[in-house]
């Protein structure tokens, strides 16, 4: 017997049944996203590996331990891990900088990580995500929140936590880092092995290490005092205080969480995620914020962004389950070419239709209709004979005949 070829670890087939959720999802994001003006843009699955080295950072895990990368006629490329660095590389390639400000796109689709699957993470994921380019007014940071808050209640979430953080611009950043670095010096033969490389290369990323012993170092008085600190500059501060007075207007309740460093080097100033309780230990089901060097850093002239992406796997989790969809109706008949012709005559019409393709008994093909519609289109030898249809309701087995031309009016 041959080998049967199983799908690989980490990934999952979206299945027949599945995908009608996976709609929800996605047409609902281009309902919401289309009122605030956001228009959808579709990037390559895979890129060239330096995208992600200078857009991600060197320093992040993504980059140092879970990318996806091959080699191809002598070029290195990487399946994206994440959508924001192929999106800014289409905005400075494509020249999108000389538009009208600002510059509201939104994507979705599979993102690829080398990490231990688990709940909600698979190794090949999936995210929907917006990014705004060329507003550096904290409007733009409120709106993206807002419209990430109004996107997963219009999908009926509401038990969310909003937690928001600035980290500053380099330079007030620069002086902080300095601060955590000293503070730590004591604990760093403590810290665990990824907290020790992260020490001189990113320390700000320390703050966001899920491991249970860093946790408690950074849990000291000591430390906790420098954390808590007002680091960022007059500018970053009004930046940020804004941002809050725009929230506090639009009724988006939020928490301060000074330890929310978010894990890409990109960001500055505003960083913020949604959470659910509902998904245990790892419950971020939003993360974003606002990376205004990006554009630079990759080629493109100095342009403010701010943006998130959420994982939909996660969001699939949260919500119930989608009832699979019905057919309009199910012709029932013993003439397979008469079915035919008149399912593509409903069909035209703009009816989801069916017919028995095997010509079962007539019997059999009632009970199939039962399984896939509430309505019956019996084409039996008197109706076909007349011109006329028995339309059976099969939630309450009324019946009635019709002329063929009244059938759309019945179901």
């Amino acid at each position: 017997m041959t080998k049967i070829i199983n799908v690989i670890k980490g990934t999952k087939d979206i299945l027949p049944q599945d995908v009608e959720a996976w709609h929800r999802l996605e047409e609902k994001a281009l309902e919401v996203f289309t009122k605030y003006g956001y228009k959808e843009i579709r990037t390559p699955i895979f890129e060239a590996t330096e995208l992600f080295a200078r857009g991600v950072g060197d320093t992040t895990d993504i980059v140092n331990k879970e990318m996806y990368t091959f080699e191809k006629s002598e070029r290195s490329l990487t399946l994206r891990p994440e959508n924001t660095a192929g999106v800014v590389r289409s905005f400075i390639e494509n020249g999108m900088a000389r538009l009208s400000a600002p510059v509201k796109l939104w994507y979705k689709g599979p993102m690829f990580r080398y990490e231990r699957p688990q709940a909600g993470r698979q190794r090949q994921f999936h995210q929907v995500g917006v990014e705004m380019f060329g507003i550096k007014q904290p409007t733009a940071d409120a709106e993206v929140i807002l419209l990430a808050v109004n996107y997963l209640k219009s999908l009926g979430l509401n038990d969310l936590e909003v937690e928001i953080n600035s980290l500053g611009c380099p330079a007030c950043r620069e002086v902080y880092k300095a601060k955590i670095k000293e503070v730590l010096k004591p604990e760093f033969e403590n810290l665990c092995e990824d907290c020790q490389n992260r020490y001189e290369k990113n320390p700000l990323r320390l703050l966001d290490c899920k491991v249970e012993s860093c946790k408690e170092i950074f849990a000291k008085p000591e430390i906790q005092k420098v954390i808590q600190s007002d680091f960022i500059c007059e500018e970053c501060a009004e930046h940020y205080s804004e941002l809050k007075s725009y929230l506090d207007k639009m009724n988006v309740k939020y928490v301060e969480n000074k330890l929310l460093v978010r894990g890409l080097d990109y960001y500055n100033r505003t960083v913020f995620e949604i959470k659910s309780n509902n998904l245990g230990s790892q419950n971020a089901v939003c993360g974003g914020g606002r990376y205004d060097s990006l554009v630079r850093n990759l080629g493109g002239e100095d342009t403010p962004a701010v943006g998130w992406a959420m994982g939909m796997e996660r969001l699939n989790s949260l919500l119930p389950p989608v009832e699979p969809k019905k057919l309009d109706a199910y012709i029932v008949s013993n003439s397979p070419a008469e079915a035919f012709a008149f399912a593509e005559e409903l069909r035209a019409a703009g009816k989801c239709v069916e017919f028995d393709l095997t010509n079962k008994k007539f019997t059999k093909q009632l009970e199939k209709a039962g399984k896939v519609s509430d309505f019956a289109l019996i084409l039996g030898e008197d109706e076909i004979k007349s011109n006329k249809v028995s339309v059976k309701d099969l939630r309450t087995s009324q019946q009635v005949t019709v002329n063929r031309n009244e059938v759309l009016n019945q179901i």
